[in-house]
């Protein structure tokens, strides 16, 4: 896993597993982000399991998923929703691309 710093409250990374969340706590994250959409390749951990993982640690997660059809204002909205709550977060999707855009889309 690597994670790419947006900002001083925002870094992404690629596809995470439940294994990776106390590696993701420990970095100084309590929340976790997902903008990937369940089912979208074989294999991929479900969010409810990086979910579970997360509030096992007493970090909050969020499901915010962002296909490859472009962003909706619902999906800006709820982007905007967890990143105004002012904590760091930490986002993940298949390769940290789309959560770089969600970002710069919030913030255009």
């Amino acid at each position: 896993m690597q994670i790419h710093k947006i900002a001083d409250n925002y870094s992404v990374s690629g596809q995470i597993t439940p294994a990776d969340v106390p590696t993701i706590k420990a970095a100084g994250f309590n929340t976790i982000m997902c903008n990937r959409p369940d089912g979208e390749s074989f294999g991929q951990p479900g969010s409810d399991m990086i979910k579970k993982a997360a509030e096992d640690l007493g970090m909050k997660f969020y499901y915010v998923p962002q296909g490859h059809s472009g962003i909706s204002m619902n999906t800006l909205a709820d982007f905007r929703k967890v990143i105004a709550e002012g904590e760091p977060v930490f986002a993940y999707c298949r390769s940290g691309n789309r959560c770089a855009m969600l970002w710069n889309a919030a913030h255009s």
